[in-house]
C-alpha cells in the first residue's frame, strides 16, 4: 500500500487584467458539477458568505457568482493561515439550459445552483408500435 500525503490546497486567487478597487484579495471557488437527464447542478463552496452577501447574475450566456464575505476580526491579528477575501467564478451557459427556471439556494457557505435543461434536450424513451 502506497503512502499518501496529505495535500494542502491555497485558495485561488482571481487572475483579472482590470485593477481592483477592494483591498482584500477575491477567491476563485472550488465547484463540484454534477449532471442528471433533468438538469446541472452545480455545488460551490462558498465559506463566510451570508444570503445577504451573495450575488447570482445571467447576462447573455454568462452566469456569474460573486460572494461578499463580512468576517469580523476577535481582536488584533498577531498570525494568521487564513486568507479572508470574497468569492468570484463566471460560467458560459448554452442554449441547452432554461434561463427562467435557474434556481440557488446557500446553505452552511456552500451555493447550489440548479440549471435545468430544455424540454428539446432532455432524453425520453420513444415507444415502439406494433405494426
Amino acid at each position: 500500500m502506497a503512502d499518501k500525503e496529505l495535500e494542502v490546497l491555497k485558495k485561488q486567487e482571481l487572475e483579472t487584467a482590470a485593477e481592483s478597487t477592494k483591498g482584500s484579495p477575491i477567491f476563485v471557488p472550488k465547484v463540484d458539477i454534477f449532471e442528471d437527464k433533468d438538469a446541472l447542478t452545480l455545488v460551490i463552496d462558498m465559506p463566510g458568505v451570508p444570503n445577504e452577501g451573495l450575488r447570482v447574475n445571467l447576462e447573455n450566456n454568462e452566469l456569474s457568482v460573486y460572494g461578499k464575505v463580512n468576517v469580523e476580526a476577535p481582536g488584533e491579528e498577531v498570525y494568521s493561515e487564513f486568507s479572508v477575501g470574497d468569492y468570484s467564478r463566471s460560467f458560459l451557459v448554452s442554449e441547452y439550459i432554461d434561463r427562467e427556471k435557474i434556481d440557488a439556494t446557500l446553505k452552511d457557505g456552500v451555493l447550489r445552483l440548479r440549471l435545468p435543461k430544455v424540454e428539446a434536450v432532455k432524453p425520453r424513451k420513444i415507444d415502439i408500435k406494433a405494426g
